[in-house]
Formats: structure tokens, sequence, C-alpha cells
């Protein structure tokens, strides 16, 4: 139960004129009058984090004591605003206020990237299955511990995402994950998530902008390369929406957005016996985006071959890599290598 506080605070009594403006038929300058002291009553709830209010009027915690260098050093922005973090449990299905709310009796678990102040955490601790809260910033971490000591389905992982082996956290059980990530390691941690595809069935990420829109990008669009390729080819990418920047503290620099990735993506349509091979193949081929495959292939096949296979696939001898979807570069890398 919550508990209460009473704030009062004494106003002294004072003298003051009412003024009306001219032309509205009232007098103009009425006589002085007494207004008498004032005692203002004010909750606090005790139990609640203390708030601040957003230009929009959503509650907005204040609780971040972690030093600037600190948050600088890791790149962290913490989702402040209550709005989106509800927002955000309603898109990734673990509020009771989703459309379509995960089953009570789903046996996922979910991996938390980042778990800071816990700001997302009891939202996923409400699905009732089990959470882990990968952390690697030692200032949280009683916190989380102590989140720990109400909710038994929390487990609290010291250490570095990109270091952790999630198969083995997870314990058998197939994999949601949920992070809001970092601009500057972004790529790393999915390159990382993507060597675990065989066990996650959903990623859902808070991410920069622009780069969120190259994860979902389509061929033959400015944001379409090597990032969206390799998305693609391990995941169906969702740009589901954008958060503003002022939903964080402290504010990054640019917008962010909420993506959802969910596996298999066309890795599984596909018959590849070397995945790796594959996709060091995509990176040569947008090793230099403006310029045609027949060139960044050269180290891989000499022009004429790759011309060849370029007209097998319907393709212009002039064509680029960001032009071929998934399947297409897949296909090229087949022919070129049976050649």
């Amino acid at each position: 139960m919550l508990q209460t506080k009473r704030l009062t605070v004494g106003v002294k009594p004072f003298r003051g004129n009412t003024y009306k403006k001219q032309g509205v038929g009232a007098q103009v300058g009425a006589p002085p009058f007494d207004v008498p002291a004032v005692t203002l009553h004010v909750q606090v709830f005790s139990s609640l984090p203390r708030y601040l209010l957003t230009s929009r009027g959503s509650p907005r915690v204040a609780c971040y004591t972690v030093s600037p260098m600190a948050r600088q050093r890791l790149g962290q922005h913490f989702l402040a605003d209550l709005h989106w973090r509800e927002e955000i449990a309603r898109a990734i299905r673990v509020s009771p206020h989703s459309t379509v709310p995960l089953p009570r009796d789903d046996q996922h678990c979910w991996i938390e990237i980042g778990s800071g102040h816990g700001e997302m955490t009891q939202h996923l601790l409400a699905a009732g299955t089990p959470v882990h809260a990968v952390e690697i910033d030692p200032a949280f971490l009683p916190g989380l511990r102590h989140l720990a000591k109400q909710f038994p389905n929390l487990a609290v992982v010291p250490g570095d995402i990109l270091e952790a082996d999630i198969a083995a956290i997870a314990s058998g059980r197939r994999l949601r994950i949920y992070g809001n990530l970092p601009y500057y390691i972004t790529s790393p941690i999915l390159h990382h998530l993507f060597t675990f595809a065989d066990f996650i069935d959903e990623i859902h990420i808070v991410i920069q902008t622009e780069v969120a829109r190259r994860l979902a990008a389509q061929p033959g669009t400015r944001d379409y390369g090597y990032l969206s390729v390799v998305t693609q080819f391990y995941t169906s990418p969702e740009f589901v929406f954008e958060i503003p920047r002022d939903a964080f503290e402290p504010p990054p620099e640019v917008a962010s957005a909420l993506v959802t990735l969910r596996l298999p993506g066309e890795r599984a349509k596909l018959s590849l016996s070397d995945a790796s091979r594959f996709l060091d193949f995509v990176k040569l081929c947008f090793s230099q985006k403006r310029k045609t495959l027949v060139n960044n292939l050269r180290s891989l096949a000499k022009p004429d071959s790759v011309r060849e296979a370029l007209a097998s696939l319907n393709l212009r001898p002039d064509a680029r890599a960001e032009q071929l979807p998934v399947a297409r570069l897949a296909a090229l890398q087949a022919h070129l290598a049976g050649s």
C-alpha cells in the first residue's frame, strides 16, 4: 500500500486590488481586499521515486544519480518518460493493455540488455516469465538486486552483453530480448545476438532512428546497405514508432525508435551451407556502395564472370549491391561459387 505524507505551506495575508480592462462594463480600480492565509496539503507517495513533468505533462522519473561522465562513457540515455515506457510495453506485449498480451503460460524468458535503473524491467516482470537483467554498470547492480528480492522471476546478470552466452543464460527456454541500446555499439550487439539466432524468437530494441530505418530499409532505397541485409537475413524487421529526444535522461542528440526483429528471417528460406561465408560475400558487395558489383567483386571473380552471373539473374551489368534483396545476393554468390 502506498504511504502518504502531507506538506503544509503557509501564505501570509496580504492586501490586494482588482483591476479590469475598460470597455468590459465593470468598475476599474475596485477597492482593496484582504486575502487570508492559505494552507496547501500535498500528498507525496513515498514508495515512488520523485517525479518531474515533461512538456507534455506526462510523468518523468528524476532518479538518475550516475555521474554524467559515466553516462557519456557508456552511451547511456535512460528512458525517463513513463508514457513512452507504457507505449513500449504495449508494443512488445508485456502490458495488460496490449492488444494481444503474451499468454500467462508463455515458456519464453526475457533477456534485458542494459537494465539501468529498471526503467523497463518491471514491465517485463509483469509478464510473469523469467527475466535476466544484463547490466555492465556496477552502479546499477544494487538497485537491480533489491528489485530481484521483490520479484523471484528476476535474475541479475552482471557483465557485458557482448561477452554473454545468452543461450546458457536462457537455460533451455526460447528467448525474447529487449534493450535500450547505446547508439555507438548497436551494430556489434546485433551481430552478437545474431550468433544466437537459433534460440531467439523476438528482439525489441530502442536505437537511433537513422539506424532503425537502415535495419528495415528496402532494396533500392538510400538506407539499404550491409546492415540491412544482415538484419533481414536473420530477422524480419519492423519499424514500430519513433520516440522523442525529451523522453530520455539525458536527452540524446538524435531521435530514437523502437524496432522489432522477428526471427527467423530470409535465412530460413535459403539453402546456404555457410552463413558466415555468405555475409562475408555481402560485405564485399557493399565495400564501396556507389560502385557496381563488377567493381566490388574484382577480388573474388573476373569482371566477365560477374557480368555473366548478373545476366543469369536478369540483372543489368552495372547493378549495385543496394539494388539486390537478400535472396538475389544469395543467388549471385551461389552462381559465382559454381562458376
